[in-house]
């Protein structure tokens, strides 16, 4: 009697994610997905986490974290934003006083 031969095939690896380097590698005049952040999307982002904790999104001990992140992210805000001009700041301020 001929013995069976059993046919395995090797399982194929899943490939492995890039790692940081190889996917700041991109190729030249292409910009990665999501890799760009503007102010506004980070003002944004410090409105969301104001409403959510006022909603109470948050518990207890998870809002130690949530407001250091929040006071760094605000900040860096106060840091990079483009400082808003006397007459600017006059003109919000008269039209939230008519509101």
């Amino acid at each position: 009697m001929a013995k069976a031969k059993k046919q395995t095939k090797k399982a194929e690896a899943p490939k492995a994610a890039p790692t940081a380097t190889e996917a700041q590698q991109a190729p030249a005049g292409q910009a990665q997905p999501g890799a760009d952040l503007p102010i506004g999307d980070l003002k944004n982002l410090a409105t969301i986490i104001d409403v959510a904790s006022t909603r109470g999104a948050f518990r207890a001990n998870e809002m130690a974290t949530v407001g250091v992140m929040f006071n760094k992210l605000q900040s860096f805000l106060a840091k990079v934003a483009p400082e808003q001009k006397p007459e600017d700041a006059e003109a919000n301020t008269t039209a939230e006083a008519k509101k």
